[in-house]
């Protein structure tokens, strides 16, 4: 589609084109991280179960797309400064979606491992090129709520793989797993093509400006000043960024292996619970988005690491499916509120034209966290035999998170 095809595309709209950057984001997150990302937790028993894989070699695959994604995030601030976002995201979703196509046909632990690897650097190019956009097609009151919309991509995959994966597994016996990774890069080619056509770098280019009020952005959104104290601050976000990253991802993985060989349950009623995460999470991003707007980033990041902390609580504790439950509706509702309040967050703290540099330094502290976070979970689950540690763990880190969160300052006013 050419500039000029966008350009009476706009004139048409009865919304500002910002709402359709939205879209083609949650559509981006949805195969990025919805289904390159979360579907590996449903694809994980069966898979595991067809070449052999032991509990740490699981692990080590989960390690090893969050690797991946870590190196993305290195490489991430060059490459948008010479392919620009809506380049980038193609480019990573394509990435996406080939490696994804390899694993369909993949027979041993290292040819799975190299190309899960890959697969992170496609989903954290297009995951960060596309989260970036948020600081300048909105201003700082809608940062919040578009952020949310925007993860709400994670949960739709989510809800997809939870209800297709034991279709397919049941439809095609031990070959069903092959089969939902061929579905899944089909998908994600097919959105990279779509972002290819309707993404657009900045407002301006379209003659718009950001949405949100018509005031121009302030001269502290426009300007970072490189203190001491934004440096703090920035790796304050990045540590609380990596607190999140090393359990939510911890739970995202092993949670339905956990239900279905320590609870008993079968792989459809496992698929069930995890279509419950997927559907609870649609509001994480858009209601703690939305509060944060209201209450401030720091208040949000506190209740949001409050509610993960008692999940973990509920899943290690061995109480049973009721608590299990229980935990599956607390990480849902906020599973997503942390990447779309940092979103915001960046955005409020550094200004405008430091976002896509600020993003993709705390970014990093992320993946860090998600690259240690199933490794180390794999290794006590195959010396303990249950996940149960490994979740309890992840309650005393989000516990500690909470704390510091408190000594995040309020962004200046603009």
């Amino acid at each position: 589609m050419s500039t000029f095809d966008v350009g009476l595309l706009v004139k048409k709209l009865p919304f500002h084109y910002g709402w359709l950057i939205v879209f083609t984001g949650t559509l981006t997150l949805f195969s990025c991280l919805g289904l390159a990302r979360f579907a590996f937790g449903m694809l994980l028993p069966s898979m595991g179960a067809g070449l052999e894989l032991a509990y740490d070699q699981m692990g080590y695959l989960g390690t090893g797309n969050f690797s991946g994604y870590l190196f993305a995030v290195a490489i991430t601030p060059t490459v948008l400064n010479k392919l620009r976002p809506r380049t980038t995201i193609s480019v990573g979703l394509f990435l996406v979606a080939t490696t994804l196509a390899g694993m369909s046909q993949a027979n041993f632990f290292w040819q799975l491992l190299l190309l899960y690897v890959l697969t992170g650097v496609g989903s954290g190019l297009a995951n960060i090129s596309t989260m970036v956009l948020i600081a300048h097609w909105f201003r700082r009151e809608k940062r919040g709520l578009a952020a949310g919309l925007m993860v709400f991509g994670n949960g739709l995959g989510i809800i997809f793989s939870g209800l297709m994966v034991p279709l397919l597994n049941q439809n095609y016996a031990h070959n069903g797993w092959r089969v939902s990774w061929l579905l899944l890069a089909g998908i994600t080619f097919s959105i990279s093509l779509l972002a290819a056509f309707l993404v657009r770098n900045e407002p301006e280019s379209l003659g718009l400006d950001p949405v949100g009020s018509k005031t121009p952005f302030s001269g502290e959104e426009l300007r970072y000043s490189g203190s001491t104290k934004s440096s703090r601050v920035l790796i304050s976000l990045g540590l609380l960024y990596m607190a999140f990253g090393a359990t939510y991802m911890v739970y995202g993985t092993f949670v339905v292996t956990s239900m279905v060989e320590e609870y008993g349950f079968s792989e459809v009623v496992a698929g069930r619970f995890w279509s419950w995460v997927g559907f609870f999470s649609l509001f994480s991003g858009v209601v703690f988005g939305t509060l944060s707007d209201r209450l401030g980033r720091k208040s949000g990041l506190i209740i949001v690491f409050a509610v993960q902390t008692l999940a973990y609580l509920l899943a290690g504790s061995g109480l049973g499916a009721a608590a299990l439950l229980l935990s599956v509706f607390l990480y849902g509702i906020a599973v997503w509120a942390v990447p779309a309040i940092m979103t915001a967050a960046v955005g409020d703290y550094l200004g405008v034209t430091k976002a896509a540099a600020g993003f993709s330094f705390i970014t990093f502290f992320f993946a860090a966290g998600q690259t240690i976070g199933p490794a180390i979970a794999g290794m006590l689950a195959e010396h303990s035999g249950s996940f149960s540690p490994a979740f309890l763990l992840s309650a005393l880190i989000t516990g500690v998170a909470i704390l510091f969160a408190l000594s995040l300052p309020q962004p200046a006013e603009s």
